[in-house]
């Protein structure tokens, strides 16, 4: 699996309902989502995904996803 970039695009709402999700997450250690923006923020983030990533739809995704996890972790 290489380093290759993936760009996807948030509306300014978008990113600030995101940052203030990802900030509750950073402060309480628990991803919860209070309104329904978050879960359409969070939507629209996977549909981008979707779009752009192969890897989900391959045979071997569970040992690309264990490898990614792997490179990604502290």
């Amino acid at each position: 699996m290489t380093e290759e970039k993936v760009a996807i695009e948030l509306s300014r709402v978008e990113a600030l309902v995101l940052f203030d999700l990802l900030a509750r997450f950073d402060k309480d250690g628990e991803l919860t989502v209070e309104h329904q923006s978050e879960k359409r923020v969070l939507w629209n983030i996977h549909c981008s995904l979707e779009g752009v990533l192969v890897e989900p739809f391959s045979p071997d995704y569970a040992e690309l996803l264990a490898e990614a996890r792997g490179r990604v972790a502290d």
